[in-house]
């Protein structure tokens, strides 16, 4: 599965994107870029913010007629787990490490 982070430092403006190898790594990265602007803000390298930011893949399902009606110019769109139990990566993670420490 082709997975992304988007980050956008300061709404409006564009989302910087990088490719990520998991839902664990993007996470990581996800907690990494908000990490670092609230340090440019504590630090006063940057005098306000608002951020966001997420998790997308890519969905080979989605047919034209999909892409069309979903107004989408590409097959990217929000992470969700297969079971659709998760639409949040953080809250997914947690539930995994809660069946490994239930499992130990």
């Amino acid at each position: 599965m082709k997975l992304r982070v988007w980050h956008i430092p300061q709404v409006p403006m564009k989302p910087f994107i990088v490719e990520v190898a998991s839902v664990e790594e993007g996470v990581r990265v996800m907690d990494a870029l908000a990490d670092y602007d609230a340090f440019q803000y504590d630090n006063n390298i940057k005098p306000d913010y608002c951020n966001a930011n997420g998790l997308e893949m890519w969905d080979e399902s989605l047919t034209d007629q999909d892409l069309e009606e979903m107004e989408l110019t590409d097959r990217w769109v929000d992470w969700y787990s297969e079971c659709q139990c998760y639409d949040d990566p953080r809250e997914y993670i947690e539930s995994l490490k809660e069946e490994t420490t239930t499992a130990a």
